[in-house]
């Protein structure tokens, strides 16, 4: 790599830097990276502004291919909090990428005016080209750590909407729960059921686990532990849900249920509950009638 092309770079962004970001925001709204919908031209324009400032700042010492180095913080830095924006604003991968990608055409163009000889051009071109790719690899990078974090972030939020915790009556909660429980989320399950206990002063906590596909040996560990985090609580527990299927692969496990009251709905369950929590349960039939 030409010295000259690692001395080059730094004075061109310094004397030329209006002008290369006027090129630049040019090269970007022609690709059509910003969209009304998501970015404002202020914020696109700050954000490149800003990019070229500590372009020029990390390549003064003319390292372009050690990204460790310390000068190149900064810049990588800007390049994370600006991809994690973008993705959170809905850009696509090819989007943020081209923020990157569309700074060679005005680059490469002054490169052209400033540059002696055809070789020292060639040289000179090879070095941007090759720094620029690489700092859009970057942004391809921080895009799909962005990405993960926000899927993870997700998938936390739909675990907790997958287990409400609803108030039947006072003193009675009751917990759905549908699909599969496995470690994560009888963590979130016995979390929010323990939560609610404290908020309401509930005596009893009802379990459905009709949505629940199939109970292994796993599965009906976590209820246990769920059963006696709300007794520790000071709270008693009921499993509502427990079909002819459930209950054949229970014994089958030999799981030990016999400590906690199970029934097979939950209607079934809250009939339970209202009697442990002092209420009588009768049916219409059997009240009395007014005579005419």
């Amino acid at each position: 790599m030409s010295k000259n092309g690692d001395r080059h770079l730094p004075e061109i962004l310094a004397k030329h830097e209006t002008m290369l970001l006027s090129e630049w925001l040019k090269e970007q709204l022609s690709a059509g990276i910003r969209r009304d919908d998501l970015m404002r031209e202020s914020e696109m324009r700050d954000q490149s502004g800003e990019f070229l400032r500590l372009l020029r700042d990390a390549s003064q010492g003319g390292n372009l291919t050690n990204f460790q180095a310390s000068e190149w913080n900064n810049i990588k830095a800007l390049l994370a909090s600006i991809t994690r924006t973008r993705v959170q604003q809905g850009f696509s991968p090819s989007q943020v990428a081209l923020f990157i990608f569309s700074l060679k055409k005005p680059l490469f163009s002054l490169l052209r005016q400033e540059c002696g000889s055809d070789g020292e051009i060639a040289a000179e071109i090879m070095s941007a080209n090759d720094l620029i790719d690489r700092l859009g690899l970057l942004t391809t990078e921080a895009f799909q750590k962005a990405r993960e974090e926000i899927i993870i972030r997700q998938q936390q939020e739909m675990l907790e909407l997958s287990t409400p915790v609803v108030k039947l009556w006072e003193g009675i909660l009751a917990l759905p729960l549908i699909g599969t429980l496995d470690s994560a989320r009888t963590q979130v399950v016995m979390e929010n059921l323990l939560q609610r206990i404290v908020e309401t002063g509930s005596a009893i906590a009802i379990i459905d686990i009709t949505g629940v596909p199939t109970v292994d040996t796993l599965v009906a560990q976590h209820l246990l532990k769920t059963v006696a985090a709300t007794r520790l609580m000071g709270a008693d527990c009921i499993i509502s849900g427990i079909r002819p299927q459930i209950a054949q692969t229970i014994v089958h496990l030999g799981v030990d249920l016999t400590a906690v009251i199970t029934k097979a709905t939950m209607a079934d369950a809250f009939e339970v509950a209202l009697k442990r929590s002092g209420y009588a349960v009768t049916s219409a039939d059997s009240r009395p009638q007014n005579p005419l």
